[in-house]
């Protein structure tokens, strides 16, 4: 999808993985999740590693992939914790999983530190035949830190850089998947995620340079996209 475009219900769909990260959720809230991935055609569901069994054996035979995360919220975790956590993911049957990435060690300008932790995991997740992406938590990191870790995700062998958790006080922003296209772009996907909530958001991250949509509220952001005659009747 090149920029300034408008993306169709199917094409914004098979962008975004629908998300239930919340430490409360439940059973419930997962087969929802799932049902409504399956039914719009999501990329993925993005759960929390204790549901990653569950979800991939609903899953089975669909599209739609079981994703999870990895040192989540915090990223604060030792490399070998964040290995063995990626390591059972994949073992039971994630073929995402989104890690969060060393904060202080970015923000102190450590690239060596980050790529050798972006990399052990990469490694793991590529193992098992599962694809890794890198979360920032922008709100954050400083302008350079942004930068330190998407250079630092390329030449790990990451897959893809993703802006936020949605739980450490900020979301995505046009101007930062624009600062993350800049440096890695057309090679690395790019995932925004952290307040996404309607279809301009998604349009605007989209044509900012996004490759995957990170979201809870993705019902709404498809269907918003159907109900409007100014977007083509979508």
């Amino acid at each position: 999808m090149t920029a300034s475009t408008t993306p169709t219900p199917v094409e914004l769909a098979g962008l975004i993985d629908h998300t239930a990260l919340k430490p409360d959720t439940d059973e419930a809230t997962v087969r929802r999740v799932i049902s409504e991935a399956l039914e719009h055609g999501f990329a993925a569901v993005c759960i929390n590693p204790r549901w990653v069994s569950f979800t991939a054996e609903a899953l089975a035979g669909s599209p739609v992939k079981t994703c999870t995360v990895v040192g989540f919220p915090l990223g604060a975790s030792t490399t070998a914790a964040k290995v063995a956590e990626t390591q059972d993911a994949v073992q039971q049957g994630a073929q995402e999983v989104d890690m969060v990435v060393d904060i202080a060690d970015a923000n102190a300008g450590r690239a060596d530190a980050v790529q050798a932790q972006i990399a052990a995991l990469a490694a793991a997740a590529h193992a098992g035949g599962a694809i890794l992406k890198v979360i920032l938590e922008t709100s954050l990191l400083t302008q350079e830190a942004k930068e330190l870790v998407c250079r630092a995700a390329e030449a790990a062998g990451a897959d893809f850089v993703k802006t936020s958790t949605g739980f450490g006080g900020g979301g995505a922003t046009v101007e930062d998947i624009a600062l993350m296209h800049s440096v890695v772009g057309g090679r690395l996907g790019i995932k925004a995620s952290g307040g996404v909530r309607s279809y301009e958001d998604a349009v605007a991250m989209v044509n900012a340079g996004a490759t995957r949509i990170g979201a809870s509220a993705s019902v709404d952001i498809v269907e918003g996209s159907k109900n409007d005659g100014v977007r083509g009747g979508y």
